[in-house]
């Protein structure tokens, strides 16, 4: 494979320093993650010729994919760690398999509002008025740390929230006095949250003392020639200081990474390439997906500030669209988007007007009824500064038209086609190409790729959705795991039909008599549809999911 010369600068200048790399493909999309202790010898090391003997497939695609790189430098390679699954589950790069699923980093939790506070584990972080340290990159050493915490600092390890003296005959941590046991007075609610305070202090970077005392105490186990106490010690002095070390708590995107620029700076200059009255600081894309004309959904996404709006996401599913038409289906998304925002901006308009007459404002009789905006009269503010279609030629038209029927034709949109990166504006016949190190461009690209995982996503979900009311839920004696056996082993409902007794009884959970009972069960209702179709949906979006709502798997379906 041989090296560009863009890469090969970067190989040059590239620290002996702990850190990550960003791997990208031609079109800007990140398409790998990886921390490094010496981000020098690691990176380099997916371009040494010598290796490629020694590659897999997997390898070799990745890196005859590598157009460009970017690397961000941390202080510890725990710190790496962490960056690392935030910016995964950022981008979802194509060839990374760890971190894409809900998981997080271990975090410690004290709420010092509860009866007898207790810390306790946790991977998400709430809004419960609890304090939070974290999170840990090394779950065992952090374990470990908080069994001598509570050791230390005599605090009690029962799981009960207000514990009582039926607890406590039962409670180790009493019997071995390690716990002060306040559940039966022996301290009162003030004593115990000074020694609460105490560990939080400690957690915070502030327990020197301890090291040192621990570290005096291997000495003299070691000098004694107790070498296992010795090791004890320093094992635990290593968890402790892995615990206690300080990191930097990143953003979901660091504002200096090379990948995303300082986000301003990005809207200023995208702002200027489209001519635009000022950075579009609301930014709103779109994108459609559905295989075959089923299941056709769009998505809407949110940027404020160059930023993802995880909280004004939404997700559409068609409902005047037949058979396979991206640009009716773009066209639908637009109509019910905008002629909502503009509802909402009457009804608030009224509601201010009412309230300042001192009145109740009354709902119009045809409240369901959008009235396109007028000429000259004020938009609503709600509305963004720019609209994003994943697209080209046909999907902007189709949008651009709906806009105008609404009146809001002044909005701003473009769109995005991904082959060569080519920006559409209405009116102008050709394409806008703006070069792929432009900041302009990586964030149009984020807010188009974002459009397009959320819309992938939707479209599996409501897939999985209907492998789950198949005809199979009325054969007796079937659950969701052989179920499930069979649709993983044959695709669908169909192949299933066609197949033998003899390929059935293959799947786990099947025997001979099973198998031959489901074949007379399926040609019996080879007339009956597949999948069935389920009412109540009300016209209006859908919020989508937020950061801390767990996602359906991510499939790379072409919409």
């Amino acid at each position: 494979m041989a090296v560009s010369a863009l890469i090969r600068s970067k190989l040059n200048e590239l620290p002996h320093k702990p850190g990550i790399y960003l791997m990208k493909d031609r079109f800007g999309t990140v398409i790998y993650v990886g921390k490094a202790r010496d981000l020098r010898k690691r990176v380099s090391q997916y371009f040494h010729p010598s290796r490629k003997m020694g590659w897999d497939l997997k390898f070799k695609a990745l890196t005859e994919a590598i157009y460009d790189l970017d690397v961000h430098v941390v202080r510890s390679e725990p710190e790496a760690l962490l960056l690392e699954g935030k910016l995964i589950k950022e981008f979802h790069p194509r060839y990374n398999i760890s971190f894409k699923d809900d998981k997080r980093f271990l975090m410690l939790k004290v709420n010092l509002n509860d009866p007898i506070p207790r810390f306790t584990l946790t991977r998400f972080k709430q809004d419960d008025g609890a304090r939070y340290f974290g999170p840990f990159a090394h779950s065992s050493a952090l374990k470990n740390t908080l069994t001598m915490i509570r050791r230390q600092f005599h605090l009690r390890g029962c799981r009960p929230l207000t514990p009582n003296e039926r607890d406590y005959k039962h409670c180790l941590y009493g019997n071995l006095k390690h716990c002060t046991a306040p559940c039966i007075g022996n301290v009162t609610r003030e004593q115990y949250l000074a020694q609460v305070q105490a560990a939080c202090d400690f957690l915070s970077g502030q327990g020197e003392e301890m090291q040192e005392q621990l570290a005096e105490e291997m000495k003299k186990a070691a000098a004694a020639q107790d070498y296992e106490r010795a090791a004890m010690l320093r094992d635990a002095i290593s968890d402790l200081r892995q615990t206690t070390k300080k990191t930097v708590k990143f953003e979901r995107l660091p504002y200096n990474l090379p990948l995303a620029i300082e986000p301003q700076r990005d809207l200023a200059e995208l702002g200027q390439v489209l001519d635009l009255a000022g950075p579009p600081m609301r930014i709103e894309g779109f994108d459609i997906s559905n295989i075959s004309g089923t299941f056709a959904v769009s998505s809407l996404v949110s940027f404020k500030n160059g930023r993802p709006d995880r909280s004004n996401y939404r997700k559409f599913k068609m409902k005047s669209v037949v058979g396979q038409n991206d640009f009716a289906c773009m066209a639908e998304t637009i109509r019910r988007r905008y002629s909502r925002l503009l509802r909402e901006g009457k009804e608030a308009r009224k509601a201010m007007e009412a309230a300042s007459a001192n009145a109740v404002p009354q709902p119009s009789e045809n409240a369901s009824e959008v009235q396109p905006a007028l000429p000259g009269s004020p938009l609503p503010s709600n509305l963004p500064d720019l609209i994003l279609i994943d697209g080209g030629k046909g999907q902007l038209n189709a949008a651009c038209e709906e806009l105008e029927k609404l009146g809001l034709s002044q909005i701003p949109i473009i769109g995005l086609a991904k082959e060569f990166e080519e920006i559409y504006r209405p009116g102008q016949s050709e394409p806008l190409r703006l070069s792929h190190a432009s900041g302009a461009l990586k964030l149009l690209q984020r807010v188009r790729d974002e459009s397009h995982r959320l819309a992938n996503t939707y479209n599996a979900e409501l897939r999985l959705k209907k492998i789950s009311e198949s005809i199979l839920d009325e054969f007796p004696n079937i659950g969701q795991r052989r179920k499930a056996d069979l649709l993983k082993k044959f695709g669908s409902v169909q192949r299933l039909r066609i197949a033998t007794v003899e390929q059935i009884a293959e799947v786990p959970g099947f025997g001979g008599k099973m198998a031959a009972d489901l074949k007379a069960f399926l040609e019996a209702r080879s007339s009956t549809p597949v999948l069935t179709t389920k009412e109540g949906e009300d016209g209006q979006e859908k919020p989508a999911e937020t950061a801390q709502q767990k996602q359906p798997p991510e499939i790379d379906l072409q919409g």
